[in-house]
């Protein structure tokens, strides 16, 4: 499994020549890096005496950041699958009508399974992003660089999540269904890039 093996390999193997990993395990793991490096800014900023009681508000903020860290380590594994799957379905048979009709629907479930996959990537990085809004300047500052590089890679993972949706609604022809999913997109990016910069901004003015 990719999330089990050393940086230095998924780094190499992303940059094979093999089309799997791709953008769409990157953009998971961007997104997972952001929510690591929230929970570390939480877990930083645990000194009651200096900042009172908002230390349970940053508890309660690091045990989520970990929980969609560890949804977004899965999600690095599930796009290379999603991909892989919708692959497999194009090189189905095709000699006859019986087995183009098999090939047809496989592609169709292939396609809606991977436009899902990075689409749970993007509200994950998402979440992570509104989680940083809410602690930002609360927690350790010395700790807030750290908190600016999660904004960065939880935009990132957003970003790259949203691209590997729309790139997989060509192959899907419910067009309801392609509507869906470009309208979610565009909502989740129109909160990211709102978020993002606000975040940036309280950040900077900290650093």
């Amino acid at each position: 499994m990719l999330k089990e093996i050393s940086v230095e390999v998924f780094v190499r193997e992303v940059a094979s020549s093999s089309p799997a990993p791709g953008g769409g395990s990157v953009a998971a793991l961007a997104g997972a890096q952001g929510a690591g490096l929230l929970s570390m800014y939480c877990n930083l900023s645990q000194n009651r005496d200096k900042l009172g009681d908002v230390v349970d508000e940053l508890q309660e903020k690091g045990e989520e950041a970990r929980f969609l860290k560890t949804k977004l380590i899965e999600a690095i594994d599930e796009d290379t699958l999603a991909f892989n799957q919708v692959m497999d379905a194009y090189r189905l048979p095709k000699a006859c009508d019986d087995e183009k009709a098999v090939r047809k629907e496989a592609i169709q479930k292939a396609g809606i399974n991977a436009a899902e996959i990075p689409l749970h990537t993007a509200r994950g990085s998402l979440r992570v992003l509104s989680l940083v809004s809410d602690v930002v300047g609360k927690g350790n500052p010395m700790a807030i660089t750290d908190l600016g590089v999660a904004n960065l890679q939880a935009f990132s993972g957003v970003t790259g999540a949203c691209y590997n949706v729309k790139i997989n609604l060509d192959m899907i022809k419910d067009k309801n269904k392609v509507d869906e999913f470009q309208e979610e997109i565009n909502s989740i990016m129109k909160e990211a890039e709102e978020l993002f910069n606000k975040n940036r901004k309280e950040i900077e003015e900290k650093v």
